[in-house]
C-alpha cells in the first residue's frame, strides 16, 4: 500500500506513476475521496466517543433523581458511538480497497511504458560463437542424461521435468556457489516455507491482478510460494527492526511454483517456464534512504555470479509497465541463449521501497524515535532457468559442456561432461 500522507500532500506525483504504468489516475482521485470519508468518518466516530465518556462522568455525579433521564440519554450515545464506529471501519475497509488498486510508487528514471520498453543499461561478454551447429538445452540435456522433459510429463503433467544424472549435480553445484557467494556479502542463509498465509501473500503483492498465477490451497487456506521472497518479507511482519548496523540481508532456499497461467505457448520447450523450480533468493529489509544503493548492490552481487559462470547479458532497466504491483524499480539481467539467438531473463532484482513493509507492518525506528516502514528488496542469485543457459554457452561439437571453473569444486573437479559419461 502507498502512503496515505503521500497521497494526501502530492497526489500528481502519484498520478504521474500510475500513468508510466499504463493504470488509468482515476484509481488516485477515488483513493482519495476514500481516505476523505474514512478521515470524516473517523472524526465521527472520535467526537462521539469523546462526549460519551464526558457524559459518563455527568451520570457519575449526577443527584440520584436525575440519573434515570441521564441513563437514557448514555444509552442513546452509547448506540450512536456504536453505529459511528461500524461506519468508520467500513470507511477504513473502502479507502484500503481503493487504496490497493495503486501500485507502488515508480522511483524518477524508470522508463515508462510496457514490456517492449525498457532501457539497456550494459551487456557484458561477447556472444558466443560455434565452428559447429548449436544443439538447444533440451537436446543437450537428452544427450547427456540431465533432463527428463518425458517422464515429467508423464508423472505431473506438461510443464515438469525431471533433472537426473549430472543434470542433477549441476544444479546443487550452482545453488551452492550461490550460496557461498551470499554468505562471503553478509547474509544469513534460510531454508524458508513454500506455503504461506493469505495475508502474507497480500502483503507482498501476488494476489494482485497476477493472482492466477499463484497455486492455492482452498481446504487450508495456503499458497504456494512463486518465490522465497514471499516468506522473507513476512518473517518480519509486525517487527520493529534494528537496522543500526545496516541492512538485514537473508538468503532463502526454497523449491517455487508457479502456474504460468495465461503464457500458453510461450516458452513451452525445455526447463525455460516451468510449474517448479528451485532457488537461491536474496532478500534485504533496509532504511529507506539506503535502498537505491542496496539495489545496486543486489545488481553487482548477481553480475559477479554470471560472470564467474562465463555467460554474456545484458542488464536492463525494466519498464513501469513491467514492473509489478510492488516495485518501485527493478532491474533484470538477461542472458544469450545461443539457439534462441537472443537475451532471457535469469535474475530480476527490484527495490520495493515501503510498499510491501507498510501491508506487512514492518518497521524501523528512525532518529526521532518514531518508527516507520522499512525499505525491502529482493534478487535471484541462482535458479533452475541458469542451466539453460549453462548448457547451451559451454557446448562442445560433440554434445558434450565444459564446466565452468568456479563449478568445479561443486563438482568433484570435473572440468567436462559429455554423453558417454552419462
Amino acid at each position: 500500500m502507498i502512503d496515505p500522507a503521500l497521497l494526501r500532500s502530492n497526489p500528481e506525483a502519484v498520478r504521474r506513476s500510475q500513468e508510466a504504468r499504463g493504470n488509468d489516475p482515476e484509481t488516485v482521485d477515488l483513493a482519495i475521496a476514500a481516505d476523505e470519508a474514512r478521515r470524516a468518518a473517523l472524526t465521527g466516530f472520535e467526537t462521539l466517543r469523546a462526549e460519551q465518556n464526558e457524559f459518563g462522568k455527568q451520570v457519575r455525579s449526577a443527584p440520584k433523581d436525575e440519573k434515570p433521564a441521564l441513563i437514557a440519554r448514555a444509552q442513546e450515545l452509547a448506540s450512536q458511538v456504536k453505529a459511528a464506529e461500524a461506519r468508520a471501519k467500513e470507511a477504513e475497509a473502502a479507502f484500503e480497497t481503493a487504496a490497493s488498486r495503486i501500485e507502488n510508487i515508480v522511483i524518477d528514471g524508470v522508463p515508462a511504458g510496457g514490456e517492449e520498453q525498457f532501457v539497456t543499461l550494459r551487456t557484458h561478454g561477447q556472444i558466443p560463437q560455434y565452428d559447429f551447429p548449436p544443439r538447444d538445452h533440451v537436446e543437450l540435456g537428452e544427450l547427456l542424461g540431465a533432463i527428463d522433459i518425458q517422464r515429467g510429463a508423464k508423472v505431473s503433467g506438461s510443464r515438469f521435468y525431471f533433472l537426473r544424472g549430472f543434470g542433477a549435480r549441476l544444479e546443487i553445484a550452482l545453488m551452492n556457489l550461490a550460496l557461498d557467494h551470499a554468505l562471503r556479502n553478509g547474509f544469513t542463509p534460510l531454508i524458508t516455507p513454500t506455503l504461506v498465509r493469505s495475508e502474507v501473500m497480500r502483503g507482498t503483492g501476488f494476489l494482485g491482478e497476477h493472482a492466477d498465477e499463484v497455486y492455492h490451497l482452498p481446504a487450508d487456506d495456503l499458497y504456494l510460494t512463486g518465490t522465497s521472497e514471499v516468506a522473507l518479507a513476512g518473517y518480519h511482519s509486525d517487527e520493529i527492526l534494528d537496522l543500526s548496523a545496516g541492512p538485514l540481508r537473508y538468503a532463502g532456499w526454497s523449491t517455487c511454483y508457479r502456474r504460468e497461467a495465461g503464457s500458453h505457448g510461450k516458452d513451452t520447450r525445455g526447463i525455460l517456464r516451468v510449474h517448479q523450480f528451485n532457488k537461491l533468493e536474496m532478500f534485504v529489509y533496509a532504511d529507506p534512504a539506503d535502498a537505491e544503493h542496496e539495489h545496486e548492490r543486489l545488481v553487482a552481487w548477481q553480475e559477479e555470479m554470471l560472470q564467474s559462470l562465463g555467460l554474456s547479458y545484458r542488464v536492463i532497466d525494466v519498464a513501469a509497465g513491467d514492473l509489478g504491483s510492488s516495485a518501485a524499480r527493478k532491474f533484470d539481467i538477461e542472458a544469450w541463449v545461443p539457439t534462441q539467438g537472443t537475451y532471457r531473463e535469469l535474475t530480476s532484482t527490484s527495490n520495493c521501497t515501503g510498499y510491501q513493509a507498510r501491508r506487512l507492518a514492518t518497521r524501523y525506528r528512525t532518529e526521532t524515535g518514531k518508527t516507520a516502514p522499512v525499505a525491502t528488496l529482493n534478487g535471484t542469485l541462482a535458479t533452475t532457468r541458469w542451466i539453460v543457459a549453462l548448457l547451451e554457452t559451454h557446448q562442445r561439437a560433440d554434445g558434450g559442456v565444459t564446466v565452468p571453473e568456479a563449478l568445479r569444486p561443486y563438482l568433484g573437479g570435473l572440468a567436462a561432461f559429455a554423453p558417454e559419461d552419462a
